[in-house]
């Protein structure tokens, strides 16, 4: 799949006050509202790539286009429940399966080379899921 061409509205579902945090962008990129945001190598945010550590998701777009690393920040959700289309999930998935990205915009439960971002929460129809996020908690999982 590509990474998000526009912003992309999201189902939230909150369970008390919004957890976000700023990062500095990578240079010449655009990160859009809703796109789930990965960190690269050299510690800048961008639309997630497979393998990428999970920072949370864009709740603006940031526009680095023309800019350096780290000229604009994006603001990022780190914590939350979030409805997303996962390909492969059907209704087992209720047992808490592990959910990944491969992109900004396209979920999976295949572990292979993809950034692990949360966990299913609940089922809501065939390829439809709340999953339940918390970059902190993903970056803690990878560091074990």
């Amino acid at each position: 799949m590509t990474t998000l061409a526009v912003d992309k509205v999201r189902t939230w579902h909150y369970a008390g006050d919004p957890i976000r945090e700023e990062y500095p962008v990578v240079a010449t990129d655009i990160i859009y509202r809703g796109a789930a945001v990965g960190e690269n190598a050299a510690g800048y945010a961008r639309p997630l790539v497979a393998a990428d550590v999970f920072l949370g998701f864009a709740v603006a777009k940031a526009d680095n286009a023309a800019g350096a690393a780290g000229a604009v920040n994006v603001t990022v959700e780190q914590k939350g429940f979030v409805t997303l289309p996962i390909s492969g999930l059907a209704v087992t998935a209720n047992d808490r399966a592990a959910v990944y990205a491969s992109d900004d915009d396209t979920f999976t439960l295949t572990a292979t080379s993809n950034s692990l971002i949360g966990y299913v929460s609940r089922w809501v129809s065939t390829g439809i899921a709340v999953v339940e996020f918390d970059a902190a908690l993903v970056r803690a999982a990878l560091q074990a």
